[in-house]
Order: structure tokens, then C-alpha cells, then sequence
């Protein structure tokens, strides 16, 4: 420094001076603009990015395990602390052990159901075998496909294990039925297999042509599910080759077929119920306009839940405890205040108990390899305690927090919360819930319709954080030169540039070496004199030299200090100005969307202006298309399925009129829950067009039987009604109780699954009532006619 201090400098008479004689040398670092914090703790941020094939958990474990290999080899400083701000593999794995504890305890679940209704512990263990071996055969078909362990396919695997194991209680009962009558066990599991091969092969099937058609699908629908759809399928698959292979082999080796106390005792119940239901049966048949009126109307009542204005999402809310807090206040502040102004904020946060973390960037932001620097705003990331550690959601949160904030009645700083969301899960163009754009020539005329469309949105009740983006300007410098005058003196705008620049950055123009570190030498005016347009006027440009005058910025130039906006967004090369919003807890997106819609009918824009939305909307039009698509599509699959392997239209026909009255079930089942209707519970919706067929098949198919046993119509109903509804039941209960643990939704990384598992256990439940009540009455009426000439040919 002392070097730098005593570099001489020649003047025009030939004189020398030194450096220090005109300038200041300083040893520092170079200007802070952004500040970085976490927890009141000064650091700075190291974003590591993986590739778009890697996976997520497992870059997180090598990033972990080489900064350990650094400690260890002294490579780190031990007063450096590092510590993760974002680790996108936490929420993950949080979902992939809740959904992996779901499908364990769905399974455990659903093998005690068996063993309820068998009573026999060996038998209960050939469900408890066929589980694995199924899961093990998904993983084989899940391999062949590319498929990994994720969120999508381990939730598929917890919605599966009840599926899984359908197929196999069908076999596993019907043999056991055909053991209590004394048939030897050979023949039992021969004559057994031949009377329900038939059923689940065409339930499987139908199970299957509900679903596969989501496999060819694209854009964020077919992204987020196709996995999820995939593994559903593979196992289904997998059950069908277990029930149809393994479960008879192994069923007609157990003997016994004593019954304990317990058995005995769901026998008896299960005998009282059978006749008991074979009377409703009965009763409902002398009745039947009353029964079917009676569903038609609950029907009618249940679809307008789902045609209800607005109560429609894309995708439920998703509560990982990540609120991102925006902090903006009037341009011109300068670092300082605004950090003043931050850490009252950190320090309102860091108070609450929810709070795990608190990151902040002051003076801009930082995502990536990119940063934007702008003193007058700053970001906070705060991190809540898990979700099982908190009595309060992310939402519920922010709106506390937002009252608290206000109370401080912080003057011209504007705080704005919101939750983040799963990265890389956008609806829209924009960055926010809501996303409106408005497209135009004239930057002025934009500002104006912005302004006024966010103001009637702020009125709304189910929106906060509105803004437009024109609504921050930035003061810049304008400097206006006199060409022909800077001509004149033999100036040109490089060299008002140059000068410009040295006098308020500065330059670097050499460097020096210190101990093996390159440390830049920079040259500039002090900020003390380049702080209003005045003090720049007085820049000399040259000084002055034997007989020419010193020339000042002023001589040639007029500077001011103009307003510009701080950013200029385009779409498709025009101009466009964003508002945004975010929706406040309780709203659904379609709801806000028609109040929006509401609230902007009267507006008048200019000639050449226009009106967009900025994505939310097609997408959930899209998802509604592309599930009325879907669900027209898999009820054709599955009548089509049912048609073949019937070799007839009329038992399909019966089969298809029950499963619209499964959603009845769906309406309880989600207004119960209190969830919006979603992507998820469309996708349910659609899974239950192939599964409420199951209960019916099973029913439809031993009235068959019967009848080409000889049974009149009226007999082979009632018979088959009592017989198949132990059966009915196991199948049924099994399926609800295994999906049980994914409906109730426990812990993190749930919600995204609950609603898919809510539509259908609710939805199955519901159909069993329409299986056991309303298609023996369909089949009665659907067969009438035959059933008359057999009355008439008995009586002659």
C-alpha cells in the first residue's frame, strides 16, 4: 500500500508529485450491495444445482458426505458453520416415509381384516404372502419401465395394496366356501377357481381400462401422474397372476377347516347378516321405483358439489413449511436503512415458535447463478417446524404473522408472504397464485390499466399480496450532451462515458500480488462527490492543459435524474405489465377466478390493449377437459372389457348404470374433508370407474350361476345376494381400510395423494350400497321379461 501511496505522477511544468498527494488509497473491500444472513448471522450462499436426470435425494447425500470429507480434512475452518437454507430432499423424503409407512400399515390393516372375517391365521398368511410377492412383481414391471422410488410410484404402492389383495380374498374365500362343504381340497380349489376365474379376470381388466389410458397423456397432468398411474397398473397386474397361480395352489393345501371362538363368532354374525340382506333384498325388489328414486335424487343432490362456481383447484396445497417474505420500500433508500428495516422483520419471526430458520437476502435476491441487486428490496426464506411439530398451517401462519407485522406499523415498507411450493410445480407463467397480463403499446397506458385492475382486486377477500410490476420505478441519470458543442472541443460520448463511469463506479485499472492473491486496484471519485446530478456537472472531463481550458461535464452535457420503470416485461416481442396475487387460505383458484371475473366485466380498455390471463386458467380448464375426456374414455374401456367378456350387452348395461351413484359417496367423502376438487380427486373419479364394477361383477356373475343351475330370477338374486356378500364385504373393506392411512394424511408430503385416496375410499364405500341394494334391482328389471315367460312356462 505504501508503494501504491508513493507511485509519482508527473505534472505538465514537469514537477512530480505522489499519488497520496491527490487521491486517498484505501485498503477495503469492494462495495456491499447484498447482504446475507441466517439467523442474524452474516454469511454467503452457495447454490449447488443438479442436472435435470440426476436424482434429487442422492446429489443431497453426496454434497453432505464431501463437506464432511472437507471437515475432516481441515479443509474447513472450525469457526465456519454451514448450513443448509434449502434442501429440496427434505420434503421428499418426508413424503416417501409417509407414503412407505402408509402402504406397510395398509397392508397390516387389510391382513387383519382377512383374518376378521376367515378366522384362520393360515390362511390370513396366504393374503399376508401374496402381498410381497405382488409388490415384488410391481417392481419387476416398475423396472422394465424406468420407473424409481418417488413420491408418485410408493404412493401408487399405498393405494395398490388394497387392490392387490382383492382379486386374492375372492379366491381365497370361495375356496374355503367350497371346504366347509366337504369337497376335498383338490377339488375344491378346481371347482372354486372355475366359478371366479371369469369375475376377476373381467374386474381386473376393467380395473386396468379405467386407468391406462392416463399413461398416454402429456403436458403437467400426464408429468405429475404418469408414474403414479404406471405402478397402479403394474400391480393390479401383479394381483391377477398372484389370485389366478399362487393363492389356489397354496389355498387347497390348508386343511382345517375348524373354527375358533372368535370365528364362530363372526360366522354367526356374518349368517345373521347374510339373511337379514337377503330380506332387504327382498323387500326392495316388491319396491323397486322407490329404491332407484331414492338414488337418483341423492345423485342429483351429490353433482352439485361438483358443479359448485369455483370450488375447483389444479393441485391441493402443499404445506412444507417454506414461506418466502418479500420486503420492498421507496427507491432511493440505501443499504443500510434497508437492512435497519429488515432486522426488525427477522427479529418479529425469529420470536415465533413455529420457526426453524429464518435465510435473508437484503438488498435483492439470489436464486441460482443469478442475482439481482436493488437496495430497496430484500427476501426473507423462513423455514417452520415439521408440520406434526405445529398446531398451525403455513397459511394460517402467514395470515398471523400478517396481523402481528401490521401492528408495527412499519411506514413505507411493504411485507408480502407467501408459501413456496414445490419447486418446479408452476400452473402458471407467473410466479404467484394468481397471474393477469395486460398487453400494449404505451408504457404509461399500461401503468394506468394495471394500477386500476389491481386496485378492484385488492377489494377482493380471497386474494392478498396484489401488485402489478410496473409498480416500483427506479431513478436513473440522464445525461443529455451537446454534440455539437462536445464536438467542438473534441469530445465524443466514449469519453463522457469513460468519465462517467470512473466517477461513479470507478475502474479497475491494474492489479497487485500479496501473498499468492490477486487484489484489483480501482479508480474512482469519492461518493461524496458524485451524489446529486449537480456534483456531476462539475466532473472534469480534462483538465486543463498549457493553453486549454478545463472542460466540465457541465459544459457539454445536462444530467437529471429521471424515473424509469424497474423492469419491462414482454410476451410474443409486446409489451406487457403482470399483476399478481396470491390466494388467502381457504380461497380454491376457480373461485377466485370468477370473482375476478366479476370484478372486471366493466372494464374498458383502449383500443390495441388486450387482457390475459397468465396460465392458471387454461390449466385447470385443461385438467377439467382432459378428466371428462378421461372419465368418458374409461367408462367406454370398461364397458367395451365387460362386453367381451360377457359376449353381451345387457349384464355391462346393469354393471355401467351403478357406477354414477358412486359419486354420491365422492361428494360426502370430500365436503366430510373439506377438500376442493382437484386434479387428484378427478384422477379417483376416474380409478372408480373401473373398481365400484368389481362388487357388481362378482354379484352379476353367481346370478349367472345360478340361473344355469336352474334357478327362476327372484331366487338365483337372492341367493347369490346372500352368498357373495361375505365376499362383497372382505373385497371391499380390505381395499378401504388398506387406503385408509393415505386418506387420513398424516404428516408431510401427504397432500398431494389424500385427496386421490379420500375420492376413493369414500366413493368404493359407497358403492358397495349400490352394488348390494341397487343392482339386484337392475338385474330384476333388465331381465323381466325372461322372468315372466319362466313364471308363464312353470305354470303351464
Amino acid at each position: 500500500m505504501e508503494q501504491i501511496a508513493e507511485l509519482p505522477l508527473q505534472l505538465a511544468d514537469g514537477d512530480v508529485i505522489h499519488l497520496q498527494e491527490v487521491a486517498e488509497i484505501i485498503d477495503t473491500h469492494e462495495d456491499e450491495r447484498l447482504r446475507v444472513r441466517v439467523n442474524g448471522i452474516p454469511g454467503i450462499k452457495l447454490s449447488i444445482q443438479k442436472q435435470p436426470t440426476a436424482n434429487t435425494v442422492a446429489v443431497v447425500d453426496v454434497v453432505k458426505e464431501r463437506v464432511d470429507w472437507l471437515r475432516q480434512q481441515e479443509l474447513l475452518p472450525e469457526d465456519i458453520e454451514i448450513r443448509s437454507v434449502s434442501d429440496e430432499s427434505v420434503y421428499i423424503r418426508q413424503a416417501l416415509s409417509n407414503s412407505t409407512m402408509a402402504a406397510a400399515s395398509g397392508a397390516l390393516l387389510a391382513m387383519l381384516v382377512v383374518y376378521l372375517f376367515l378366522g384362520n391365521l393360515r390362511r390370513t398368511l396366504i393374503i399376508g404372502s401374496a402381498i410381497p410377492i405382488a409388490i415384488m412383481v410391481t417392481f419387476v414391471i416398475m423396472g422394465m419401465g424406468g420407473l424409481t422410488l418417488n413420491i408418485m410410484t410408493l404412493g401408487g404402492l399405498a393405494l395398490g395394496v388394497g387392490l392387490i389383495v382383492d382379486n386374492t380374498i375372492v379366491m381365497l374365500e370361495n375356496i374355503y366356501r367350497h371346504q366347509s362343504k366337504g369337497e376335498a381340497d383338490l377339488d375344491a380349489g378346481i371347482h372354486a377357481a372355475q366359478e371366479v376365474n371369469s369375475a376377476i379376470v373381467a374386474s381386473t381388466s376393467t380395473n386396468l381400462a379405467a386407468v391406462l389410458p392416463f399413461l398416454f397423456i402429456g403436458g403437467l397432468t400426464g408429468l405429475l401422474f404418469r408414474e403414479l398411474i404406471f405402478t397402479i397398473s403394474a400391480a393390479i397386474l401383479a394381483s391377477l397372476v398372484i389370485a389366478l397361480t399362487l393363492v389356489p395352489a397354496l389355498a387347497a393345501k390348508v386343511h382345517s377347516v375348524e373354527r375358533s371362538r372368535v370365528r364362530r363368532a363372526v360366522d354367526g354374525a356374518l349368517r345373521w347378516l347374510q339373511e337379514r340382506y337377503a330380506g332387504v333384498v327382498a323387500g326392495v325388489l316388491r319396491f323397486p321405483v322407490l329404491v332407484i328414486l331414492a338414488f337418483v335424487l341423492m345423485l342429483a343432490a351429490a353433482l352439485q358439489v361438483f358443479f359448485a362456481d369455483g370450488a375447483e383447484v389444479f393441485l391441493p396445497d402443499m404445506d412444507d413449511g417454506r414461506v418466502s417474505v418479500s420486503i420492498s420500500t421507496d427507491p432511493g433508500v440505501t443499504l443500510d436503512e434497508m437492512d435497519n428495516s429488515v432486522q426488525i422483520i427477522e427479529q418479529l419471526l425469529a420470536q415465533q415458535p413455529e420457526v426453524e430458520q429464518v435465510f435473508s437476502t437484503v438488498g435483492g435476491f439470489i436464486f441460482g447463478r443469478t442475482q439481482r441487486e436493488s437496495a430497496n428490496r430484500s427476501t426473507l426464506d423462513v423455514q417452520l417446524v415439521p408440520l406434526f411439530q405445529r398446531n398451525i398451517s403455513s397459511e394460517e401462519w402467514i395470515k398471523r404473522m400478517n396481523a402481528v407485522i401490521a401492528k408495527k406499523q412499519l411506514a413505507g415498507l411493504q411485507v408480502k408472504m407467501r408459501t413456496r411450493g414445490i419447486r418446479g410445480i408452476r400452473t402458471s407463467l407467473g410466479d404467484d397464485d394468481i397471474s393477469i397480463r395486460v398487453q400494449g403499446p404505451e408504457l404509461k397506458t399500461l401503468e394506468q390499466i394495471a394500477a386500476d385492475i389491481a386496485l378492484r382486486l385488492k377489494k377482493l377477500p380471497a386474494l392478498r399480496n396484489v401488485e402489478h410490476s410496473a409498480e416500483e420505478a427506479h431513478h436513473e441519470l440522464s445525461i443529455d450532451i451537446d454534440r455539437e458543442r462536445a464536438s467542438i472541443l473534441g469530445l465524443d460520448v466514449q469519453d463522457v462515458g469513460k468519465a462517467m463511469r470512473i466517477a461513479l463506479e470507478g475502474v479497475v485499472v491494474t492489479d497487485f500480488i500479496d501473498q499468492d492473491r490477486s487484489y484489483d486496484v480501482r479508480l474512482r471519485l469519492p461518493p461524496v462527490e458524485a451524489s446529486n446530478p449537480q456534483e456531476l456537472e462539475s466532473v472534469v472531463l480534462f483538465p486543463a492543459q498549457q493553453d486549454r481550458k478545463a472542460i466540465y461535464l457541465g459544459d457539454v452535457a445536462q444530467v437529471n435524474l429521471i424515473e424509469t420503470p424497474a423492469e419491462i416485461m414482454r410476451d410474443n416481442q409486446q409489451r406487457i405489465i403482470e399483476i399478481s396475487a396470491s390466494l388467502n387460505a381457504g380461497a380454491t383458484l376457480g373461485g377466485a377466478l370468477s370473482a375476478i371475473d366479476e370484478t372486471l366485466q366493466d372494464l374498458q380498455l383502449p383500443p390495441g390493449y388486450t387482457l390475459y390471463d397468465g396460465g392458471a386458467r387454461e390449466t385447470l380448464q385443461e385438467g377439467r377437459r382432459l378428466t371428462e375426456t378421461l372419465l368418458m374414455l374409461a367408462l367406454f374401456l370398461v364397458f367395451v372389457v365387460m362386453a367381451i367378456q360377457y359376449e353381451s350387452l345387457r349384464n355391462p348395461f346393469i354393471i355401467m348404470l351403478s357406477v354414477p351413484f358412486a359419486l354420491i359417496g365422492v361428494a360426502l367423502g370430500i365436503g366430510s374433508a373439506e377438500l376442493p376438487l382437484s386434479m387428484p380427486v378427478k384422477l379417483g373419479m376416474i380409478m372408480l370407474a373401473g373398481i365400484v364394477v368389481n362388487n357388481a361383477i362378482v354379484l352379476v356373475e353367481y346370478i349367472e350361476i345360478m340361473r344355469e343351475r336352474g334357478s327362476d330370477i327372484r331366487s338365483a338374486i337372492l341367493e347369490a345376494a346372500r352368498l357373495r356378500l361375505r365376499p362383497i364385504l372382505m373385497t371391499t373393506l380390505t381395499t378401504v381400510i388398506g387406503m385408509l392411512p393415505l386418506a387420513i394424511g398424516l404428516g408431510e408430503g401427504s397432500e398431494m395423494l389424500r385427496p386421490l385416496a379420500v375420492t376413493i375410499v369414500w366413493g368404493l364405500s359407497f358403492s358397495m350400497l349400490v352394488s348390494l341394494l341397487l343392482v339386484p334391482i337392475l338385474y330384476e328389471l333388465t331381465h323381466r321379461k325372461a322372468w315372466k315367460q319362466q313364471l308363464a312356462a312353470g305354470e303351464a
